[in-house]
């Protein structure tokens, strides 16, 4: 089974990276399967790549439901 965390694109570092925000914490992560992402995009994150731009009000609910999920 995979799991995708949700991430806020900080700045693109060049064509093939990219730092983002996962719950407070910063990371580098490959952006070469979303070529098209932009600063403040939220990403679908797994094992250090973006999978796929996803709408930030989707990104909020994953995360909360990962809390939630955490805390049971």
């Amino acid at each position: 089974m995979c799991l995708g965390v949700p991430a806020q694109i900080l700045k693109i570092l060049d064509e093939q990276m990219a730092r983002v925000d996962v719950d407070g914490n910063q990371v580098d992560i490959s952006i070469q399967l979303v070529p098209d992402v932009k600063t403040g995009d939220y990403v679908l994150v797994h094992a250090g790549f973006a999978m796929d731009i996803i709408d930030a009000g989707v990104a909020d609910e994953t995360m909360k439901l990962l809390k939630e999920l955490q805390s049971s």
